[in-house]
């Protein structure tokens, strides 16, 4: 199904108002697919915005499928994420329902349904199909040839997991379009793809495989003029560093922008300090230095939970601390702060040494 063409019932029962339903909350603040209906007997007869107030949307939120089809849908989409990825046995029902009723099923969860058999005779009994939005690419090694493109990069680099790198991307990329350019962005994780309607999920890519499936993506895409790669996770991150390290250097980037949610003091799930913005942004630099040298260009402050006063100052202060613009994308849009980054997207660093050899 085309980009656009999906009318969304979402499925979070139980989670929708809680931070487990990322994925749906992306899908109905970005993406041009309509939601138009959510699953969660918790808030049943609520709208998404009685819920979720930021979401700011008038979507019905229903009890059951059954109550969901009376909206018309025709896709249904997983939009929680469980701890391990594994779907929730009770749910197993709502989704055999959807593919019987003809709905396509769209899951970004590391368990794949369309290897149950059970939804895959549910879905040729509808006539439908299921999207497993994490299916990973196949094996590509990373050559070096995104570094002579001539569109600009510019990808979000993380003081954390989960501090807002794809909605920064997206809010810089609508920046851009506003300005007239061709601007792109690349998607790289299940929520980020289901926005975009296509991607790579390098949390699904074998880690040999993680620049080249990155460089890929750029390179499909090296006509635009400037391209906002997701980040993932962060570099000092004790879990997910890897996949950072993967996209730091598969997505070529030309720019970083580094994303910290104001008032973390330790990563997520983990006692490990975050290290202070000027640290980061040496380690990031560092990184980048000895292959394809690319500078932290601004900070995106995400001040949630602050009032404005509150932001402004946390800004004020992280834009002091590091000597670059910095901003609250979401709070106070995304125009000020790619204005004062645009400059820096003029020119391009290629290395003189590019390719592989085995």
């Amino acid at each position: 199904m085309t980009v656009g063409g999906r009318r969304y019932a979402i499925l979070a029962p139980g989670l929708f108002a809680t931070r487990s339903a990322k994925t749906a909350h992306g899908v109905i603040a970005y993406a041009s697919d309509a939601t138009v209906a959510v699953i969660d007997p918790e808030h049943a007869g609520e709208r998404v915005r009685d819920a979720v107030p930021y979401l700011a949307s008038d979507v019905p939120i229903v009890a059951s499928l059954s109550g969901a089809l009376a909206f018309a849908p025709n896709a249904l989409l997983v939009g929680v994420a469980p701890p391990g990825g594994a779907l929730p046995p009770a749910w197993r029902a709502e989704i055999v329902q959807a593919l019987d009723a003809g709905l396509e099923v769209v899951s970004g969860l590391h368990q794949f349904l369309g290897e149950d058999p059970a939804f895959a005779a549910a879905a040729s009994r509808g006539r439908t199909t299921i999207w497993d939005i994490r299916t990973p690419p196949a094996p590509r090694l990373f050559t070096g040839d995104a570094y002579g493109i001539d569109a600009r990069v510019v990808l979000t680099v993380g003081s954390d997991c989960a501090v807002g790198k794809m909605t920064a991307s997206l809010e810089l990329t609508r920046a851009a379009r506003e300005r007239g350019l061709d601007a792109r962005f690349l998607a790289t994780g299940q929520t980020g793809i289901a926005i975009a309607g296509s991607g790579v999920p390098v949390d699904r890519t074998i880690s040999d495989f993680t620049s080249g499936a990155t460089e890929e993506l750029v390179l499909a895409n090296a006509s635009a003029d400037v391209l906002f790669v997701e980040g993932q996770g962060a570099i000092n991150h004790p879990a997910f560093a890897a996949v950072t390290l993967g996209l730091l250097y598969g997505a070529a980037p030309d720019a970083l922008v580094l994303v910290h949610a104001a008032g973390r003091t330790h990563a997520h799930g983990f006692a490990t300090p975050l290290l202070p913005l000027p640290r980061l942004i040496e380690l990031y630099e560092g990184l980048c230095a000895a292959v394809k040298p690319a500078p932290v260009v601004a900070i995106a402050l995400n001040t949630h939970g602050l009032d404005d006063a509150q932001a402004s100052t946390v800004i004020a202060a992280a834009a002091a601390e590091t000597a670059l613009p910095c901003d609250d994308v979401v709070r106070f849009g995304p125009h000020a702060l790619f204005d004062a980054i645009a400059p820096q997207l003029k020119s391009k660093t290629i290395p003189t040494q590019v390719g592989i050899s085995m």
